[in-house]
């Protein structure tokens, strides 16, 4: 089974963080996020729902510890070649398993915000290497590295973005009234599917009527009326990379308050972009989203976030760090990927208006990777 990058960009990354581990003088790391484990490895899998953790030292050693459901996994899809199995039994302790294959008196990094890692064996972990060895915080440490893409990583961002866009031309389709949100839902995740894509991170965002104003998934689905609102927000997902758009589209008679929330959304969208540029920071971009969005009247509808970073992410979303809002001091750099979301709720008016799309820092801005246009879509 061919491995998604070249043996030679994964050891190029894990060279990469050996030096950074040494300019912290930390003598390995111990990582159990799995887009971590992915970025640097290859290793593919949702087993990180239990226990386990990879380590990297260094010094260069690598391994493993997993269960054996996630041995073939960590065969077939990485390069990793030291390969630990703590057995699934009453009483079973993997903390003490990984103490075992690490050696006393080092200086560790450790990724304690990772979905794979709860607060029940993050307790169980720090009891056991008590004494032991000396553990630090690094969850950052390989997400940073994450976040500019390599070349290899933008062909995987661009068609995930083909995908996205493939998924909205399904959503254009079939939206109607007397449209199922499910069956919307589900040519969209077709379309996704079909053109080689993979689950998204988390579950597309799907809402008409009242729900259309809900910025998260909600079970239910209803169909829809002659005068209503879709919100979807939603990705384009190949080898793990994730593409994201987000839309209202409108059915029936348009209002002109409903007409000016999209013009402001869209006035705050081109802001945003605008202010892209490398040397600027992730908060230079949200500060241009609320002077526009406050410009244009519709301060009370906006979040406190117009976006993040994307990138490989695996389940429970497709999140990455970091975000976009106040005061945000990481720099903009090129091969950063970015969603932006001018997202425009109307709670007391039941009004929503949502457009998002994604985009790549580049040398001199950003580019847009959808090829569709922000217009207002009416049916």
């Amino acid at each position: 089974m061919p491995l998604h990058f070249d043996r030679s960009e994964l050891a190029a990354r894990r060279a990469i963080l050996r030096r950074r581990l040494a300019a912290e003088n930390l003598d390995g790391l111990l990582i159990f996020r799995q887009e971590s484990m992915y970025y640097l490895t290859g290793y593919d899998t949702f087993g990180y729902v239990f226990f386990q953790c990879l380590y990297i030292g260094a010094d260069g050693d690598m391994f493993l510890l997993t269960r054996k459901p996630d041995l073939l996994q960590a065969q077939l899809t990485s390069d990793i070649e030291a390969i630990h199995i703590w057995k699934d039994e009453d009483g079973a302790d993997p903390a003490s398993d990984l103490k075992s294959l690490l050696h006393k008196g080092k200086h560790l990094g450790i990724e304690l915000d990772a979905y794979g890692l709860t607060a029940q064996n993050g307790f169980r972990l720090k009891d056991v290497l008590d004494g032991f060895c000396t553990l630090t915080d690094a969850s950052r440490l390989v997400t940073e590295q994450r976040l500019i893409k390599s070349p290899a990583e933008i062909v995987y961002v661009r068609r995930a973005a083909e995908l996205a866009d493939d998924a909205l031309d399904e959503a254009h389709r079939l939206t109607k009234p007397g449209a199922d949100e499910g069956e919307i839902l589900a040519a969209m995740q077709g379309a996704v599917f079909k053109g080689g894509g993979d689950y998204p991170g988390n579950e597309f965002i799907i809402g008409s009527g009242p729900q259309a104003l809900l910025v998260r998934y909600a079970a239910g689905r209803r169909k829809l009326d002659a005068q209503d609102q879709l919100t979807l927000e939603f990705a384009g997902v190949y080898r793990h990379y994730h593409a994201c758009l987000m839309r209202t589209i409108l059915l029936g008679e348009v209002s002109q308050r409903q007409r000016d929330m999209h013009k402001a959304a869209v006035d705050a969208m081109a802001a945003c972009i605008d202010a892209i540029k490398p040397g600027r920071t992730f908060g230079d971009v949200f500060a241009a989203h609320v002077m526009s969005v406050e410009k244009s009247g519709f301060a009370d509808s906006r979040l406190n976030a117009c976006g993040y970073s994307l990138g490989t992410t695996f389940s429970p979303n497709w999140m990455d760090w970091p975000m976009l809002y106040a005061n945000n001091p990481v720099e903009l750099q090129p091969g950063i990927v970015l969603f932006l979301h001018m997202i425009l709720v109307d709670g007391a008016r039941g009004l929503a208006m949502n457009p998002g799309q994604t985009v790549l820092v580049t040398e001199d801005g950003c580019e847009v990777l959808s090829r569709h246009d922000l217009d207002l879509v009416v049916k």
